[in-house]
């Protein structure tokens, strides 16, 4: 199922917020709203961050801290991501060895061609 997007003025009616205000955390780079016929879209994942400046601003929080903070979460994500896929990597090439040192081995095409 596909979530609907929002408008900034029911983004900013459902935070309590004037809409100044998100177009400013767009402009400083902490959001990025979709765009659909020229106009701002946000969806869940927008309606989040937001949730998560707002926390964090009453945190202490400075917006350039926050963006800091959002940052370092992307690094993070995309190193775990890299090493996943390293990871996954190394497995396959790890099981082709296998498969080609068994490919080697008489005994195992003797099974086979037993079996076959």
């Amino acid at each position: 199922m596909k979530s609907s997007t929002l408008s900034v003025g029911e983004v900013a009616a459902r935070f309590g917020l004037a809409t100044h205000v998100l177009r400013h955390w767009e402009s400083v780079g902490l959001l990025k709203p979709a765009r659909a016929g020229g106009r701002r879209r946000y969806d869940d994942n927008d309606l989040y961050r937001i949730a998560i400046i707002l926390r964090s601003k009453e945190a202490g929080l400075s917006l350039e801290g926050i963006r800091e903070m959002f940052r370092v979460l992307q690094e993070r994500t995309r190193a775990t991501y890299r090493g996943r896929t390293g990871l996954a990597h190394d497995r396959r090439l790890r099981a082709r060895v296998r498969a080609r040192r068994l490919d080697r081995c008489a005994h195992f095409r003797e099974a086979v061609a037993r079996a076959g």
